[in-house]
């Protein structure tokens, strides 16, 4: 079942799913790395966050021709707000993954992946009225924000855009697609943190003996994301986010049952 030819195909599906809400997907990764490859818990988490590491330097890159770079260093500030708590928490929640006992570790991911469902529904498509803080309030949920973030992802393996789009549009007024790039200026120094953690723990050896593996899916990821940007919008919202909720509850189930 660990083909490359498996690998790139479900990488692509993936992709393909998270490219439709704008997500690198690695939230839908996780639970085919442990539910159809058979990987343990803590090894698919590492090897979910080095596969998406991968995604997101090149989404990174994908989107200077839309959002420049330039744009985005203006925003510093923010993204300074944002790291100040989630390389902490980063930190914190690999930490606490390589601690656990496989089957805790598992109820995690299947509450969290609930979590990332519930926010498909009802905040991916945030729209900011009135900011409800600023000044040193703002610095201050920016911090704890960004912590909660940091361990979400670092417990998932994933980069978190699922949760910090919401909170940079909610919480700083950013515009959504200012937003995504701003998300993944945020990931990437937070998803490194979280792998050098990782990279500690004899888990870590798992990409030493899948690196391939891991290669071809990461490549089939970005074709797959690809792929959904250029569907974005062919599927209403109305029909698309229920769905890939479900897909995300069901998972959910199958991996809280794993053992």
């Amino acid at each position: 079942m660990r083909s490359k030819t498996a690998a790139f195909g479900t990488g692509a599906v993936i992709g393909t799913l998270g490219g439709l809400v704008g997500l690198g997907g690695a939230e839908f990764r996780l639970p085919i790395l442990i539910g159809l490859f058979k990987f343990r818990g803590l090894e698919a988490v590492v090897l979910n966050k080095a596969t998406s590491l991968i995604v997101v330097a090149t989404a990174l890159l994908f989107r200077a021709r839309t959002v420049p770079f330039a744009e985005v260093g203006t925003h510093w500030p923010t993204i300074v707000n944002l790291l100040a708590g989630s390389l902490v928490g980063a930190y914190f929640g690999a930490s606490w993954a390589t601690r656990l006992k496989s089957e805790t570790l598992y109820k995690i991911i299947a509450v969290l992946l609930v979590l990332i469902a519930a926010v498909l529904l009802f905040a991916h498509d945030a729209h900011s009225s009135a900011l409800p803080f600023d000044g040193w309030s703002l610095v201050v949920a920016g911090v704890a924000a960004g912590f909660a973030i940091g361990v979400v992802a670092s417990l998932l393996g994933v980069a978190g855009g699922e949760f910090l789009i919401p909170t940079l549009i909610l919480l700083f007024g950013a515009e959504v697609k200012l937003a995504g790039s701003l998300s993944l200026a945020v990931s990437l120094p937070t998803m490194l943190v979280g792998f050098a953690r990782y990279s500690r723990d004899q888990s870590f050896i798992v990409i030493r003996s899948n690196w391939q593996f891991m290669l071809v899916m990461a490549a089939g990821s970005m074709v797959g994301t690809f792929v959904g940007g250029r569907l974005l919008g062919i599927v209403p919202s109305a029909i698309l986010l229920p769905a890939l909720a479900a897909i995300l509850l069901i998972s959910s189930i199958k991996v809280w049952r794993h053992t």
